[in-house]
C-alpha cells in the first residue's frame, strides 16, 4: 500500500511541475525532442529514489541535477563519426561576435536596473517563472511583481532607445567626417 502512495505522490509532483521542469531541460539541450527525452530519463531515474528525498521542496533541485548529470553522460557517450576523405571539406566557422555583443549589451543594460527590478526581470523572462512563482521566490505580492516588471521593462526600453539614438548620431558624425576628409 505504501508503494501506491509513493506512485501517487510522484505522479502528482510530475503533473504539477512538468512545465517548469521541461523549461529547465530546454535550457540544457537545444532540441525540443531531446529536452523531452532528457526530462523523461531524469524522471525515471528520480522515481527510483523518490522516497530518499526527505524534503520534497528540494525535488526540483534534485531533478535539475539529475538532468545535468544525464546531459553530461549523453555528451560523453556521443559517437564522433569521422569519415576519411580525399579532400577536406571547407571549414566554416560561425562568427559568435554578434551573439557575444548581444549578451554583453544585455548584461550591461541590466545593470541600469535596481536589484529588485533586475531579479524580477531575470526570473520572469530568463528563468520563465510565472508571476506567482516569481512572487513566491522573491517574497513579494504578485501585484508588486507585475508593477516592478512593468517599470523595469519600460526602463530597459528607454535605455535601449537612448543607446540606439547615440549609435545613430555617432554613425552620422562618422559619415560627415568622411565626406569632409574626401
Amino acid at each position: 500500500m505504501a508503494s501506491s502512495g509513493k506512485v501517487l505522490d510522484f505522479e502528482e509532483y510530475v503533473r504539477n511541475r512538468q512545465d517548469a521542469l521541461l523549461r529547465s531541460a530546454r535550457r540544457l539541450v537545444p532540441d525540443p525532442i531531446d529536452a523531452q527525452d532528457l526530462l523523461q530519463t531524469a524522471l525515471v531515474r528520480t522515481y527510483g529514489r523518490w522516497e530518499g528525498i526527505a524534503d520534497k521542496s528540494l525535488a526540483d533541485a534534485y531533478l535539475r541535477r539529475v538532468m545535468i548529470n544525464t546531459r553530461t553522460e549523453w555528451w560523453r557517450a556521443r559517437k564522433l563519426d569521422e569519415v576519411p576523405t580525399e579532400q577536406l571539406p571547407d571549414a566554416s566557422v560561425e562568427d559568435g561576435t554578434e551573439q557575444h555583443a548581444d549578451r554583453a549589451l544585455l548584461m550591461d543594460i541590466l545593470g541600469v536596473l535596481a536589484p529588485k527590478q533586475r531579479s524580477v526581470v531575470v526570473l520572469r523572462h530568463w528563468e520563465q517563472m510565472s508571476t506567482e512563482e516569481t512572487a513566491e521566490a522573491l517574497g513579494m505580492s504578485t501585484g508588486t511583481v507585475k508593477s516592478t516588471l512593468h517599470r523595469a521593462l519600460a526602463r530597459l526600453r528607454q535605455e535601449l532607445e537612448s543607446r540606439d539614438l547615440d549609435f545613430h548620431a555617432l554613425e552620422r558624425n562618422e559619415r560627415k567626417q568622411e565626406r569632409c576628409a574626401a
